[in-house]
């Protein structure tokens, strides 16, 4: 069973840590003794000897390669083994003979470790600061596999010279400045001692693959065996940030391979049965492989762990999700639960304990649960249920005859812009909101609306804002660029973030409120925006957007997913994001200048958005050719 899996948990919320050794030719033997024996999931193995230079082979001589390929089964190195190449090799070298040599023996081992069917080799850190060569001989490979991936090697921390981390020396390398350049180059392929939080949290939006941790990261409890620090526990949990930063992130979900490398550095102890029972130990494969304590710590942490969330991406929000996804947010009591605290509240200031026999006119503008906030006050309610969709119209009447409401709700099929009431109503509720407040048009609508509503009456909500903020979105960019066209680059798209880094608090964009009884009034906006990056984060990439809300639904009752003010357990809704058509590289401490309009037309409305520094960026979505809602 793969290590941290659940009873309960799909496959695919696993969990696998692997184990990367020294050369070794006896492959099955390695196999055998750290995955059969002591539970590793998989070996990191060299491929080629490390002693090879293609300089000293003999002229038709045989590639001193680890093993045959007839040594395992094709389902076994594909399942079993992640391909190492050697760590000697220096592409950008100024020796010419290392250079090449290098690129040679690139080429051959991948060559190789693809006749395997090896699903993923481990390529070498850049040696220095400049990796332009290397990047071009990898982006030349890429081009020609299917199915394997290549994983750079990065660490958190590079100076020029590996063996010295003191991250304040001259020759100290930001790993993620190292990283975005070889990224760069290779044009945003897909496969390819900690700082500090902000800059440890560009991470997140990277399509980190695997965590390398050495033996010198582990510390000693007080029984004698191997653990983590708390931040290196909250780098596996992917918790850093949630905790770190409050005010500017909300949780973020990292989900990697570890693989634990090196050398044991602890002399453990024999298990007692107290510590027997804090670890899965088992007594014989502890004598047999030297890290299995580590490897049972790493799975103490994966179990400590939620279960890994779905990252969806809706099409845009015209479209008609499915039944199932309506159920799904139907399920979110929560939402519901705010909204009768609202009416309950409207209710109370609206009419009197001593009037509560006077009967109450409410209006619910979609589905709604104005009934049961009717049994909480006690107070005598007259319903109109408005509904444009036949469909949903049907499910109402059921629910009426159901809920014996007939003598209190009363139906109305029809859209409420050409809904001629009969009469006024006290409050006017509405389920309008989209995940970035007006993106479902709940301003034209209320406008529509709002003739329903006595001059003193009550809209819930009252308000509702939308924020955006700067992240770092790796998977999502080149989800969108795969269409390999300019309207994906310009349609915003509803979707539950977890491989992000969220570069700077949200700040307001567009604020509605309702009843607005002003003369001019118009729904169309602009708003120019700045951001700061905090300083110690270094350099970021921003791949767009992140859209959100916040709707006062009435008075201190509020509901929404703003990061800093999200109401708890609320999947109702997920984020925008808003990408952009070319990544935006910012320095640290460099402001952000954000422009943001919300258009609207004679049949749609639209968003415009564009970047004016630290460089230009064209405006998007121009006259809404790309993304509309329709009217």
């Amino acid at each position: 069973m793969p290590l941290g899996e659940k009873a309960g948990f799909e496959k695919s919320q696993s969990r696998y840590c692997g184990v990367e050794t020294e050369f070794n030719d006896n492959v099955p033997q390695l196999l055998n003794f750290n995955l059969f024996t002591s539970a590793f999931d998989f070996v990191v193995a060299s491929l080629m000897n490390p002693s090879y230079r293609p300089s000293l082979l003999e002229k038709d001589g045989v590639l001193p390669f680890a093993a045959s390929d007839l040594v395992l089964s094709p389902s076994q190195w594909s399942s079993h083994v992640v391909g190492k190449i050697s760590s000697w090799i220096d592409l950008d070298s100024k020796d010419e003979t290392l250079r090449t040599a290098s690129e040679t023996t690139l080429k051959q081992e991948i060559a190789w470790a693809n006749h395997l069917s090896i699903q993923a080799c481990i390529l070498p850190s850049p040696k220095g600061a400049s990796c332009v060569n290397y990047a071009r001989c990898v982006n030349q490979i890429l081009l020609g596999l299917n199915n394997m991936q290549l994983w750079l090697r990065i660490p958190l921390v590079k100076t020029d010279d590996d063996d010295v981390m003191d991250v304040n020396s001259t020759s100290f390398i930001d790993s993620w400045e190292l990283w975005n350049a070889f990224r760069l180059l290779c044009e945003h392929h897909n496969q390819p001692s900690l700082p500090s939080v902000n800059s440890f949290g560009r991470w997140f939006g990277e399509p980190v693959t695997a965590a390398i941790i050495n033996m010198d990261s582990f510390l000693t409890n007080g029984w004698g065996y191997p653990c983590l620090s708390k931040c290196h526990q909250k780098l596996i949990t992917g918790a850093t940030l949630a905790l770190k930063l409050p005010q500017t992130f909300s949780p973020v979900y990292f989900d990697v391979i570890i693989i634990i490398s090196g050398k044991p550095v602890h002399s453990i102890p024999r298990p007692s049965s107290d510590t027997a029972n804090n670890f899965d130990n088992n007594s014989d494969s502890l004598r047999r492989h030297p890290l299995r304590p580590y490897l049972d710590y790493v799975g103490f942490l994966f179990r400590s762990m939620d279960p890994i969330p779905e990252q969806e991406c809706f099409e845009p929000l015209m479209d008609n999700l499915e039944a199932q996804t309506y159920e799904t947010f139907e399920r979110n009591s929560k939402k519901y639960i705010q909204y009768q605290r609202a009416i309950s509240k409207a209710l109370l200031d609206r009419v009197p304990d001593e009037e509560a026999s006077a009967v109450t006119v409410l209006m619910v503008v979609g589905a709604g649960r104005g009934p049961l906030a009717a049994e909480e006050t006690g107070h005598k309610l007259k319903v109109y249920a408005v509904e444009k969709n036949p469909n949903a119209v049907v499910t109402l009447h059921s629910l009426v005859k159901l809920e014996g409401w007939e003598d209190i709700v009363t139906i109305i099929s029809c859209d409420m812009r050409y809904w001629d009431a009969s009469e006024k109503s006290d409050i006017l509720v509405s389920e309008l909101l989209g995940s970035f407040g007006d993106n479902e048009l709940s301003p034209e609508c209320l406008d529509g609306a709002q003739r329903f509503l006595k001059q003193d009456g009550i809209s819930i909500p009252s308000s509702y804002t939308s924020f955006i903020q700067p992240v770092t979105a790796a998977k999502l960019y080149n989800d969108v660029k795969s269409h390999k066209d300019l309207v994906h680059f310009e349609t915003a798209y509803v979707v539950k973030l977890h491989n992000v880094a969220r570069l700077a608090p949200s700040q307001t964009v567009f604020t509605f409120t309702h009843p607005d009884y002003s003369t001019k009034k118009s729904n169309q906006r602009y708003k120019r925006l700045q951001f700061e990056i905090p300083c110690d984060t270094g350099s970021a990439m921003v791949h767009g957007f992140a859209g959100h809300f916040d709707a006062k639904l009435y008075k201190d009752v509020h509901l929404g997913i703003e990061p800093s003010t999200a109401t708890p357990n609320m999947f109702s809704w997920f984020a925008m994001f808003f990408p952009f058509r070319t990544p935006v590289c910012i320095k640290s401490g460099s402001p952000l200048e954000v422009h943001f309009w919300r258009c609207c037309g004679s049949s749609k409305v639209w968003y415009e958005w564009c970047v004016t520094s630290p460089n230009s960026l064209a405006i998007h979505n121009i006259s809404g050719r790309s993304f509309w809602v329709g009217l």
